[in-house]
């Protein structure tokens, strides 16, 4: 039984293809009367079934060989594009982690968004996040796997404008659209050219191809640079990050999904591509610098963040630039399980911090605070989450940064330095979001905010447990590192990092000071707190350019092509009119005029040949 569900793992994405199409029929003619909820209903019934289908396939294919099942799509000339796929223990893991993920955020949308009547909308959106990314865990092509983001980027779009009627929330689905269309631009070009080099676009057989591949260095290194400009967008790595700071205006359960696996779609996709890559070093030391300035910049900048939601989302911007690090540094099972940890571990903190925007109806920090004795609940439900992002022994997060410290330690202490100043950053970040929210006095818009509903809290609390036990899963499945072959020394720096962070984040926060603290120099605390004034720049830079090469276009149009062409129509008008008066209806004056204009135009063709005739007269 075991092997058919194994056999038959590639329809696992037409799961919540069918719950989307279920959702759809739910029309704004047909909610009145039923209500919104059996949308919502048909698309946790189907989630429901993709991850027990997953799971059980997962066991049957563990420690087994990958099987590759191709679909034939087409073939014209010598282009043959073949749907590749492949089932095997990681794929399938991965389905499950997305699957399972979505599960509890669509339980958590039904108390979250109780009120509102675009279910159908909003669970159809979130299938197709699913699908798209079962979809994308299985496909073992380049090509199709572009195809796939594509998708995932319209969905991006059309869940952070779910509230349509508000300008905030369209401006931000809006930039999240085009900024990602940057990338995936240039990710197209190098697709493109990619194919001529290697002749396939199948993941495995990229791999085979690029351990003998003999290519122009310079060839390399540009396609390479291509080919990780739309993980670039996918991931929210500087400077194409500002998107994800965007999306926080769409809705928490939406939030949970984007910030933990969507945000991963194109580290996936990234790992799969490094030994493309490591054909060129400049191209693994530029993923290493766009990830070391997007990790450390990314918690700084959530370091001065009031918003709680856009704190938790520079930090899903820094832990992906933790992976870039990875990537550069040939570290794929590092990357991998930094990928994993980091999921379940934001899903957590969203789900927490999301629960307590929710009945305090406002997610400023500042206006926040005494809320342990009131939320414990989702107060532990934070710290359990903050345990298993940072490196806290002995949950998942500090397995997977010291399993990626490790193996830097000895070759690239710059890149490990990095690691620890990073880890200790966001120790202090996620830790200041803590006290401000649970420590202190309560607030007026936190005198009074109990716990919420068991739909709220019960997929909470299950994923703190899944968090807590994550090492022992991994343990179980033989995927942590080996403690016996790993540096002790390093540990003991890493773990040192994330108590420094805490403790120095508690003791500022925590104590007699007003909050929020403010850095001793206030250009220092914009800088932060606008985000380096990254969206300052771009608007004189790239917008304004834009701006300003589009006027200039929009002036010719108007008065140099427009211009001519109404002065030839005004000639004509007038000359038209001026022919009106000049008919008199005899036949003579028109044999007059046409003989006087013959008489004319002989005069003119001959005018050269009597000026050399006068000359030769009067020589």
């Amino acid at each position: 039984m075991e092997q058919f569900f194994a056999q038959t793992a590639w329809l696992i994405p037409s799961y919540p293809l069918m719950g989307m199409v279920l959702s759809l029929l739910w029309l704004p003619s047909i909610t009145p009367l039923t209500g919104p909820r059996p949308a919502g209903y048909f698309n946790l019934g189907m989630t429901g079934l993709a991850c027990l289908h997953g799971a059980i396939a997962f066991h049957a294919t563990w420690q087994q060989a990958p099987q590759y099942i191709a679909f034939s799509w087409l073939q014209i000339a010598d282009l043959d594009l073949t749907i590749p796929i492949e089932v095997s223990s990681i794929t399938l893991g991965a389905i499950l982690v997305v699957t399972s993920i979505n599960f509890l955020a669509q339980v958590y949308a039904v108390g979250y968004l109780e009120m509102d009547w675009g279910w159908a909308r909003f669970y159809a959106l979130l299938a197709l996040f699913e699908a798209g990314m079962c979809a994308l865990a299985l496909c073992d092509s380049l090509f199709f796997s572009y195809m796939i983001l594509e998708v995932l980027t319209l969905g991006t779009y059309l869940l952070i404008g779910f509230w349509l009627n508000q300008s905030l929330v369209v401006t931000g689905a809006r930039d999240a659209f085009l900024t990602k269309r940057v990338g995936d631009l240039v990710l197209l070009m190098g697709v493109l050219a990619l194919y001529p080099l290697a002749g396939t676009w199948d993941f495995q057989e990229l791999a085979v191809w690029a351990e003998t591949a003999d290519i122009n260095p310079t060839t390399a290194t540009l396609v390479g640079l291509a080919l990780i400009a739309g993980p670039m967008g996918k991931c929210a790595q500087f400077p194409l990050h500002l998107w994800l700071d965007e999306a926080m205006e769409g809705p928490v359960p939406s939030t949970i999904l984007r910030n933990s696996v969507v945000v991963a779609t194109g580290a996936w996709v990234l790992i799969k591509l490094e030994p493309v890559l490591a054909l060129s070093p400049t191209v693994l030391s530029v993923a290493i610098a766009i990830g070391s300035i997007t990790a450390v910049g990314g918690t700084l900048i959530s370091m001065a963040q009031v918003d709680v939601k856009r704190a938790l989302s520079y930090l899903t911007s820094a832990y992906m630039g933790i992976v870039f690090i990875a990537v550069g540094a040939q570290l794929s099972n590092a990357a991998f399980l930094m990928i994993l940890t980091h999921a379940v571990a934001i899903s957590l903190l969203v789900m927490s911090s999301g629960s307590i925007v929710l009945n305090s109806i406002t997610q400023d920090l500042t206006q926040m605070g005494g809320l342990w004795q009131r939320r414990p609940v989702s107060g532990l439900s934070y710290l359990v989450g903050v345990a298993g992002l940072i490196a806290l022994p002995p949950l998942g997060g500090f397995w997977s940064m010291l399993a990626l410290l490790d193996g830097v330690w000895s070759d690239r202490p710059v890149i490990a330095v990095i690691l620890l100043l990073v880890n200790a950053l966001a120790a202090f970040a996620v830790t200041r979001v803590f006290v401000l929210m649970f420590g202190g006095k309560p607030q007026p818009m936190t005198e009074r905010s109990p716990e919420n509903g068991w739909l709220v809290t019960l997929p909470m609390t299950i994923l703190a447990g899944f968090v807590l036990h994550l090492p022992l899963v991994l343990q179980t499945l033989s995927l942590l590192p080996d403690w016996a072959v790993l540096n002790k020394d390093v540990a003991l720096v890493l773990i040192w990092s994330t108590l420094s962070g805490c403790s120095l984040a508690a003791l500022v926060y925590y104590g007699p000071t007003s909050k929020p603290i403010r850095l001793p120099w206030q250009a220092l605390q914009n800088l932060l707190a606008y985000d380096f004034y990254t969206s300052r720049i771009y608007g004189f830079s790239v917008v304004g350019s834009v701006d300003r090469i589009s006027r200039l276009i929009d002036w010719g149009d108007r008065y140099l092509v427009d211009g001519f062409v109404n002065m030839v129509g005004l000639a004509s008008l007038f000359g038209g009119e001026a022919l009106k008066y000049g008919n008199s209806g005899k036949t003579q004056s028109y044999v007059l005029t046409i003989a006087l204009g013959i008489i004319l135009i002989t005069l003119l063709m001959t005018w050269s040949s009597l000026t050399n005739l006068s000359l030769v007269i009067g020589g």
